[in-house]
């Protein structure tokens, strides 16, 4: 059965249904002493439990301050989930934009993630004002994220000395599958340089298993920043990205055919509509066939943050002709993961109304047949 005929069945009974649905939160304001949780991420482990990552802010939703980054646990795929675990905790400083990869050869769980002086703001790091700067860190997990080794700084190793502001993800990274970069594991990242103040996306990489990371290529043209990648049916990469050129509320995108060392200029994806926000990208392979979908999320408004929508493409992201909206209020950063038992998991920033974005981070179980 081709990938459409078996899209188009599976979608039969469902050609009339509904939607968006009220948000499953698992992380809401005021829980567990933190004002504010924020910037999802989502992976499955080897052992098949889903880890959905958060940044949990200890006093308000503000980007500066104390900042933890903590993780629930699903062993059920999705339907339920554990207490809250505290991965990275630095005090009264900034520990965040998780980013995490799995390495399916050797089944260690590596997160990525920033850390800056809770006191040094974002301005005051892009001005060289601030008293510490931003820095990158990988922590690992060899039991599927029940424990983790401390963070390891690989600051030198991934980020120029020319740059000031720095952000792995946020959302979750991937590991090349096939050619002759298979096996890499990859997150995508941004950057701001000191001298321009031009901001960029770019990728870091790792071939020997997360020993050692390297910084790959960025892209030509700036005004973008927060990015996914994900491979391409024909051997390349595609790094979708957050947009800030002037007039425009798409998303940019790039290709790679070199392993991520570098990209091509940037087009614009004028179907990905974005209130300038984060977004999830993500490929759904089909083990049977070989066959895949890619997977894409964000809020789909040109105006403000809502409508959160699903979307996917089946010629490796050149149309968009299915999709989903899963919530229709207030909603903002997001990420996808394929769940063991074949669904889509989505984790999602969403206010309960139009007046409220950041109430908490939900996850929702969908079904391939649920995109129309």
């Amino acid at each position: 059965m081709t990938l459409w005929i078996r899209l188009f069945v599976l979608a039969l009974p469902l050609v009339a249904a509904s939607s968006a649905q009220v948000p499953n939160y698992i992380y809401q304001k005021g829980d567990d002493g933190y004002a504010c949780f924020r910037i999802p991420a989502i992976v499955v482990a080897p052992d098949h439990s889903v880890l959905a990552f958060a940044e949990g802010r200890r006093h308000s939703c503000s980007d500066t301050g104390d900042i933890d980054l903590v993780v629930k646990r699903s062993l059920d795929n999705g339907r339920t989930w554990g207490a809250l675990q505290i991965v990275w905790n630095e005090g009264e400083n900034t520990a965040g934009n998780p980013a995490p990869v799995v390495d399916a050869a050797t089944g260690t769980l590596f997160l990525l993630a920033t850390w800056n002086l809770g006191t040094d703001r974002e301005p005051d790091i892009i001005n060289q004002t601030s008293t510490d700067t931003r820095r990158v860190y990988v922590l690992a997990s060899r039991d599927s994220g029940q424990t983790w080794s401390e963070p390891r700084e690989i600051t030198t190793d991934v980020k120029k000395a020319s740059w000031t502001w720095y952000a792995t993800g946020p959302g979750s990274g991937m590991q090349v599958q096939r050619g002759p970069f298979a096996g890499r594991l990859m997150v995508a990242c941004d950057h701001i340089e000191a001298e321009t103040k031009h901001y960029y996306s770019h990728v870091i990489y790792s071939d020997d298993h997360g020993q050692t990371w390297q910084l790959g290529g960025s892209t030509p043209q700036h005004f973008v920043n927060e990015s996914e990648v994900a491979e391409l049916e024909d051997g390349g990469l595609l790094l979708n990205m957050r947009n800030y050129a002037q007039g425009e509320r798409h998303r940019k995108i790039a290709r790679s055919y070199d392993g991520g060392l570098t990209w091509t200029d940037l087009q614009s994806d004028s179907t990905l509509i974005e209130p300038i926000c984060q977004a999830s990208l993500q490929r759904y392979q089909f083990a049977d066939e070989g066959q895949s979908i890619l997977l894409f999320s964000n809020p789909a408004s040109k105006h403000r943050r809502e409508n959160m929508t699903l979307r996917a493409s089946f010629d490796d992201g050149r149309t968009w002709p299915r999709k989903l909206l899963v919530h229709s209020p207030m909603a903002a950063y997001s990420d996808l993961v394929r769940l063991a038992d074949d669904y889509i998991g989505l984790l999602y920033e969403a206010g309960p109304d139009q007046q409220s974005t950041y109430q908490g981070i939900a996850f929702r179980r969908i079904a391939l047949a649920e995109l129309q």
